[in-house]
């Protein structure tokens, strides 16, 4: 019996002359977990694309069982027991968690009507068989972020498939329901199953793969089982050189910056009291509905709170009026880039330069001049890839998005700076940059809060972290000499 589920070699795709896959290949074992690795832009998602019959391929051979497929479509990728979850979450938000799960597969009576308490039980078997946390019968635009990856998950658990490609799909949920999802995997690949698992966190790629396969710049690179290599490698494998780790220091740390003082909201959070102050990062942990991102909307004013209050520079911020926000001096960096964060059909120009068009107006007149000097500037400083200011947001790769994101939030000359999960989705490279434009604006005397889902991440930037379990605060502590196992316990 062949032991090979799939077999790629020599894939190629060029999309309008520019070459995006020079040579895919990968081979993955049935029952292993094979990690598909590489930066933004190394052809990932192009080959991905391919295997599912999304993208047709110039040149190369794919073998699925043996047999040469070249798929014309994901419903023939599927009919061949293929399945994918995308980065890209695709919910129907009118319809419920049921109804989207089981779209076109539905239950019927006669054939015609949609036996829905059956639809229902079916889909809430499924969840609770998964361990995910989510009502069959909610509405898919009352969930969260996190729940609707969830139910992305399980849609695509929803086919009895040989082949489950998986892209990034923790980059909206927390560690507890990682976990959970990583037993899933380890059910299914039990039974036979192969995975091909794509994730920018390669901490869970050491905890979940058998195998890797790292692409750069559309090409394949290496391949072999993680068991062999260590985390250096792979870094130095993927971005092609060695990255310096930069030690973290403390920071000189002056005057208060940001307060929130009780601030509540129904269901979400209750009586929340921080400060954040010139000079330090504040990390927020916890673990999914915590609490977490809807304290930062809050703060920010995208959401008015039931009580409290919360000051900048020593002045009450107007409760729900995020642009009273933005002229006092605070930015937000929102958790969807590419939902909010981004306008992706307008030009990086106007991305980076859209929340400071106020201090770059005179009489209702815009300064172009100072919005091309603005705009350079910033380009500049965040490093950031792009052949013209005046080309879609769209073509760029994620981390380069990431950094117009930031690019849009520093034109405002912010004093703080709320970050809402900064790094999901990116690459580990362009992570460190991240991690450097945020050191370099706390350094020359500001002040932020990070949220993230990432244990590691939280160590790695912030000089104190609070913990929100359920809608409250339940720890403050020193982010200098906490362990990772230290979060996890006081978040559970």
């Amino acid at each position: 019996m062949n032991d090979l589920l799939v077999e790629a070699h020599g894939v190629q795709k060029a999309f309008n002359g520019v070459r995006a896959l020079e040579d895919g290949r990968l081979s993955l074992r049935r029952g292993s977990v094979h990690a598909l690795c590489g930066g933004n832009g190394a052809g990932k998602s192009t080959f991905l694309s391919i295997v599912m019959g999304i993208a047709q391929r110039d040149a190369g051979e794919i073998l699925f069982k043996g047999r040469s497929v070249n798929f014309q479509s994901p419903a023939e990728a599927l009919a061949n027991r293929i399945a994918i979850i995308t980065q890209e979450l695709s919910p129907i938000p009118g319809m419920t968690v049921a109804e989207n799960l089981y779209l076109g597969r539905e239950p019927r009576r006669a054939g015609v009507l949609v036996r829905f308490n059956a639809l229902v039980r079916k889909a809430q078997d499924l969840l609770d068989r998964l361990g995910f946390p989510v009502n069959a019968r909610a509405r898919m635009s009352s969930l969260s972020l996190a729940q609707i990856q969830l139910v992305e998950i399980a849609k695509a658990f929803s086919h009895d498939c040989d082949v489950m490609i998986m892209d990034e799909p923790t980059s909206a949920i927390g560690e507890r329901e990682t976990e959970v999802l990583f037993n899933a995997i380890r059910n299914l690949t039990a039974q036979g199953a192969g995975i091909v698992y794509v994730s920018h966190r390669l901490s869970e790629i050491f905890q979940i793969a058998d195998d890797y396969t790292v692409f750069r710049d559309g090409r394949y690179v290496d391949s072999g089982r993680i068991a062999d290599i260590d985390r250096a490698y792979l870094v130095s494998t993927i971005v092609g050189r060695k990255l310096n780790v930069a030690e973290k220091t403390r920071r000189p740390v002056g005057e208060p910056v940001l307060e929130s003082t009780k601030l509540s909201r129904a269901a979400e959070f209750k009586d929340i009291s921080l400060t954040v102050h010139r000079g330090e990062i504040l990390g927020v942990y916890g673990l999914m509905g915590a609490g977490r991102s809807e304290y930062l909307n809050c703060v920010y004013g995208l959401t008015r709170p039931d009580s409290g209050e919360v000051r900048l520079k020593g002045r009450v911020l107007p409760a729900g009026q995020p642009r009273k926000a933005i002229q006092a001096g605070l930015s937000l960096v929102t958790e969807d880039r590419k939902e909010t964060g981004l306008v992706l059909s307008a030009s990086v120009r106007d991305n980076i330069s859209f929340s400071a068009y106020r201090r770059l107006s005179r009489l209702a007149f815009i300064n172009r001049r100072k919005v091309r000097t603005l705009v350079q500037s910033m380009i500049e400083r965040m490093q950031i890839k792009t052949g013209s200011a005046s080309l879609p947001v769209s073509s760029m790769s994620g981390g380069n998005q990431q950094k117009v994101v930031l690019a849009r939030c520093f034109s405002t000359d912010p004093s703080c700076l709320l970050c809402d999960e900064p790094t999901r989705g990116i690459d580990e490279g362009a992570k460190r940059e991240v991690y450097r434009l945020l050191d370099d604006f706390v350094s020359k005397g500001g002040a932020a809060i990070v949220v993230s889902s990432e244990a590691q991440e939280i160590l790695d930037v912030s000089d104190r972290i609070a913990i929100f379990k359920s809608g409250q605060l339940v720890s403050l502590i020193d982010g200098h000499t906490t362990t990772q196992e230290d979060l996890l316990h006081l978040a559970s």
